[in-house]
């Protein structure tokens, strides 16, 4: 996710604030039933469009509005069918995956669910290919058949690709309505609320853009995980210290992204509230745009070992249990690898690398990494962050970094901060632009538990993060290591691909957390659970 993850088309931030400004769509019952589920966060919502999002504001709505033919059962890892009728088998040479779906699925609206919508869904992600959606995970599928209503074969790039049904129920897997969606191009949410185009176990009754979305029970849904509520209410808060006292005070039932270490700690305390944790996998992360960045591609004095010595200075300094436990307060912990601990393959390069050798900074070395690249000091560094979406303590842990990097005089950070959906923008690498950022934060809420989603939406050629990056050999042992039915061999390519990407550094991972809710006593059924979302299906009130 991004976050995931990151960002959506401005296209359809646009028709959203278009809706948001005339009240979106009217409240109907549901949407002010006194025993509606009220979930408050921080997050925002930029698309409503699946093709068009990949971070967890926009995602948090998808996944409870749209089906998918495989999701994770709740304290489930593996992949069960949602509208799949069954678990899909693939081909005698492993090249076709054949999946069918349930008869007789029904959109709300009333339009037929079948193949060909399956099908549509997945080619338009592909199609519009937006710069920051998830078509990046869909790298894999070359095409996809329908021999009938109910059959879908897909036609992999990679035999036996391990990965494929966890892609099937990741952001770009959502299944959208042929008869409401564009094909070409992202659709307005306008458009998605008025046509009901919604199949999940949920559909939007209200919606007002990042204020308030009102959710109905979708009778129509007859996939994995159906309401055990009728209606969920979600109002959007500011910051994290309203969400803190909107939970408190019994504003809300479910507070969820994100309050920070500060107020979680706080609440622990506190007998009224319930604060349920569940793993996360979550990533928090520098970015180096390889156009800009001192030395970059697109600058004057352009030298790539340079650029490199730059990146490998920064990793040598960078203290991760300073952020962790001073800014952080222990809700995560030092992330030394690209792949979290706890992950088939994880390994902590980042310790044995860069710093000490020990997991902690060292002057001296990054000192000597610049001055035998012939890198004159200080480096001037502009380094952007993002409180608003990243959380208030992102504030803390950048200035924290800047006070890092500017040990010994090796570098002068210029630390900036920019308002979430001009961020999302300028930040991207695209064919018109460099982008704008040398540096920055970006967070990751993965799609899916498998080692491959720290890889491939990060360092695969057409990655999410645009960043400019690009490294054939890293790009084919990606591939090669999704398609490796011998564990003990996909393990060590999953290792080199990470020891080549230590040198590389076209990320640089600080940290990774645990999801945290804070309920009320009165509420059950917050499942934090290894799909790494929050799904509100299972949320029941007394």
């Amino acid at each position: 996710m991004q976050s995931k993850k990151i960002l959506a088309a401005l296209v359809s931030v646009a028709a959203i604030a278009s809706l948001a400004g005339c009240g979106g769509v009217k409240d109907d019952a549901s949407s002010a039933d006194s025993n509606a589920i009220t979930i408050g966060t921080t997050d925002k919502i930029v698309s409503l469009d699946p093709a068009g999002q990949y971070d967890n504001g926009s995602f948090a709505v998808i996944i409870n509005v749209f089906p998918f033919l495989f999701s994770q059962n709740y304290d489930e890892s593996e992949m069960s069918p949602d509208i799949a009728a069954d678990d899909g088998s693939w081909n005698a040479d492993g090249t076709e995956f054949t999946v069918k779906i349930k008869p007789g699925l029904k959109f709300a609206n009333g339009h037929d669910l079948t193949s060909s919508d399956v099908k549509f869904s997945f080619d338009r992600v592909k199609k519009i290919n937006d710069e920051n959606g998830p078509a990046s995970l869909l790298a894999n599928i070359e095409s996809i058949d329908t021999p009938d209503d109910t059959t879908l074969v897909f036609h992999s790039a990679v035999k036996n690709d391990v990965t494929l049904k966890q892609v099937l129920g990741s952001p770009a897997g959502p299944i959208v309505d042929e008869q409401v969606f564009s094909a070409d191009k992202l659709t307005d949410a306008d458009t998605i609320i008025k046509g009901n185009a919604f199949a999940g176990p949920y559909k939007l009754t209200s919606f007002k853009l990042n204020e308030a979305v009102a959710y109905a029970k979708n009778d129509a849904y007859k996939g994995l995980t159906p309401a055990k509520n009728n209606a969920v209410q979600v109002k959007y808060f500011a910051d994290a210290s309203n969400l803190k006292m909107a939970i408190e005070q019994g504003q809300v039932d479910v507070a969820y992204r994100t309050l920070t270490p500060t107020d979680i700690s706080d609440l622990k305390k506190n007998n009224k509230v319930k604060v349920v944790t569940g793993p996360g996998g979550e990533e928090r992360f520098i970015t180096f745009n390889m156009k800009v960045m001192p030395y970059g591609e697109s600058q004057p004095n352009a030298d790539a070992n340079k650029a490199k010595a730059v990146r490998q200075a920064v990793a040598s300094l960078i203290d991760r249990e300073e952020l962790a436990n001073t800014v952080y307060k222990g809700t995560y912990t030092p992330m030394y690898s690209y792949i979290p601990d706890g992950l088939t393959g994880h390994e902590d390069t980042f310790k044995t690398t860069y710093g000490d050798g020990k997991g902690g900074p060292s002057v001296d070395n990054a000192k000597k990494i610049l001055s035998d690249a012939g890198v004159s000091t200080p480096v001037d560094l502009k380094l952007q962050y993002n409180a608003e979406h990243y959380g208030s303590s992102s504030a803390d842990e950048y200035a924290a970094i800047k006070s890092q990097l500017e040990q010994g005089g090796l570098f002068k950070v210029d630390l900036q901060q920019t308002e979430w959906t001009q961020y999302q923008k300028e930040r991207v690498v695209t064919d018109s632009s460099d982008g704008a950022y040398p540096a920055y934060q970006l967070g990751w809420y993965p799609d899916y538990s498998d080692p491959d989603n720290y890889l491939s939406p990060f360092f695969r050629d057409g990655n999410f993060v645009n960043n400019g990056y690009s490294n054939s050999q890293i790009n084919d042992l990606i591939v090669q290591q999704a398609g490796e039915q011998d564990s003990a061999k996909r393990v060590e390519l999953l290792k080199q691909i990470q020891q080549l990407e230590t040198e590389d550094i076209s990320t640089l991972p600080l940290l990774q957390g645990a999801q945290v809710a804070v309920t009320g006593t009165n509420i059950s059924g917050v499942k934090l659970d290894a799909s790494f979302r929050f799904r509100y299906s299972s949320v029941t009130k007394s």
